[in-house]
């Protein structure tokens, strides 16, 4: 006979917290949102932590390598997607890695025998002005000099004009070489009242290029998340087919963490993959695995060797896992009892085990109640894929800007490995929608409102960390009619189309 839960499972929305004591420590400026990455012993530091409890979903229509820096410097991780060849994921990460913490890999550039059109319609398309002008036209070519708004007038130049002609050449530059830190490279910027300065090799290959405005971004982000030599943190997504071929090539890129991005990790799939990087790296190369939605399936990949284990099975907003194949559990009950494995594993055995909860987020409370149920981070998709550094298109549809967005399992990704059942290499039918999410801005501006959000909340309940707010939170379960009572209701609502007099 089947086995039945007592309980329904349960959403995030038929959940409510409610207000704790709160001292007069208990502001949003003293709330720390530091957490644990990757699984420690009792007493042990981890060997990552993340300043935010926020990471990026493992998706073609979210974690790109503008999404990894942009959520770096914010102190989170992106997990640059998977369904890609080997090479292109790898090149994504490098690329990220090559980022250090003010040390930019020049993405605009253009060759000298190029002309003036080239430059504007390279404007067009990244919006950058300054432009390092190289050999092949490359980020990594020798370079020749650099094109700035100051060096041609569009309304007194044929756009035919070869760069070569009005760009500031090499020997009239001020540049850096190789090694050089970056407080060095602002002290040069400053001293010379420069807006960028190239880095370059003894070969005189572009390296970096160092701009006067990220001085001041950098300031801005004191929360933004750099590995020891101060490049930022970036993970990637494997699968359970080619890790032999793929875990190598992300590793020599440089990558922090690694995450099996699966539909459902209760499997021998996960089992095999995992033992395979124990084999060959030890504890030193870091892997998440799942999604489970049970204590059982917790257990399992724990014992396995997970570093980090996300919960959750169709409850992402363009999976439809659920409907198709009628398999799955409410987010909220299922993360309740992955943490309470999670916890019971800790007492049993020292080693704390960090939870993701991946899904069923929809408003920014539900990242607080996920918090305040266990996780000690939250994987989102939908959310990320609304910011300007997604990777998709910006779009207008009946008047609104909108992003594209896609999952993983639906026609348009084809990544039939992250449904991988032991079968045939395709997708025999899909598990994600094809679809549009409104446009939402930059990342910074909504991860900072965001979590302002969920500091506030944890002060409510009287919680300075995340470990606090698990220990000392109050939920309750609410009606279909505090649901309704919760939002704006008895009253007549302004907008432009009913103005109240």
């Amino acid at each position: 006979m089947a086995y039945y839960f007592d309980e329904p499972s349960r959403t995030f929305s038929e959940y409510l917290l409610v207000p704790g004591y709160s001292s007069a420590q208990c502001i949003p400026a003293n709330v720390s949102l530091k957490t644990p990455v990757v699984k420690y012993r009792k007493g042990e530091e981890p060997a990552l932590t993340m300043n935010i409890p926020m990471v990026s979903a493992i998706m073609q229509a979210v974690s790109g390598e503008k999404m990894a820096v942009a959520l770096a410097q914010q102190g989170g991780i992106s997990f640059i997607y998977g369904s890609q060849s080997i090479a292109d994921e790898a090149a994504m990460v490098a690329r990220v890695k090559s980022c250090k913490a003010g040390f930019v890999r020049s993405d605009s550039n253009i060759r000298p025998d190029q002309t003036m059109a080239d430059i504007l319609e390279l404007k067009a398309r990244t919006g950058h002005s300054t432009m390092a002008v190289t050999d092949d036209g490359t980020a990594e070519g020798k370079l020749l000099g650099i094109v700035t708004g100051r060096d041609y007038r569009v309304t007194r130049m044929d756009p035919a004009t070869k760069v070569e002609t009005f760009m500031t050449p090499f020997d009239k530059l001020i540049y850096a070489k190789e090694g050089v830190t970056l407080k060095e490279a602002n002290n040069i910027i400053w001293d010379h009242k420069l807006n960028s300065l190239p880095v370059i090799d003894d070969n005189q290959r572009l390296l970096y290029m160092v701009f006067r405005k990220d001085y001041d971004s950098h300031k801005e982000n004191p929360l933004e998340l750099l590995d020891s030599h101060k490049r930022y943190v970036v993970g990637a997504g494997i699968n359970t087919r080619d890790y032999a071929e793929r875990v190598p090539a992300l590793v020599e890129a440089g990558v922090d963490v690694l995450c099996i991005d699966s539909s459902e990790g209760f499997s021998e799939w996960q089992k095999m993959t995992i033992e395979w990087i124990r084999g060959r790296y030890g504890d030193s190369v870091k892997v998440g695995a799942g999604n489970v939605v049970d204590r059982e399936g917790f257990r399992f990949l724990a014992e396995c060797g997970a570093d980090f284990i996300k919960v959750g099975i169709g409850g992402g907003s363009i999976c439809i896992t659920r409907e198709q194949k009628g398999i799955g559990r409410g987010q909220a009950t299922a993360l309740i009892e992955v943490a309470a494995a999670r916890d019971e594993y800790f007492r049993e055995t020292g080693v704390y085990i960090p939870v993701c909860s991946d899904g069923g987020i929809v408003h920014d409370y539900h990242v607080t109640l996920a918090l305040a149920m266990g996780a000690d981070f939250i994987m989102l998709g939908r959310y990320f894929s609304r910011f300007d550094e997604s990777p998709t298109n910006k779009v207008t549809i009946g008047g609104s800007y909108m992003k594209e967005y896609w999952g993983e399992g639906s026609a348009r990704a084809r990544n039939w490995q992250r449904y991988d059942m032991g079968g045939d290499s395709k997708l025999s039918f899909v598990e994600g929608v094809d679809s549009y999410v409104p446009y939402a801005g930059s990342l910074k501006d909504n991860v900072g409102m965001t979590l302002s959000k969920v500091r506030s909340t944890m002060c409510n309940c009287g919680a300075l960390s995340i470990p606090e707010l698990q220990k000392n939170a109050k939920i309750t379960l609410v009606s279909a009619t505090s649901i309704v009572e919760g939002g704006a209701h008895d009253v007549v609502l302004k907008d432009s189309n009913n103005t109240v007099k």
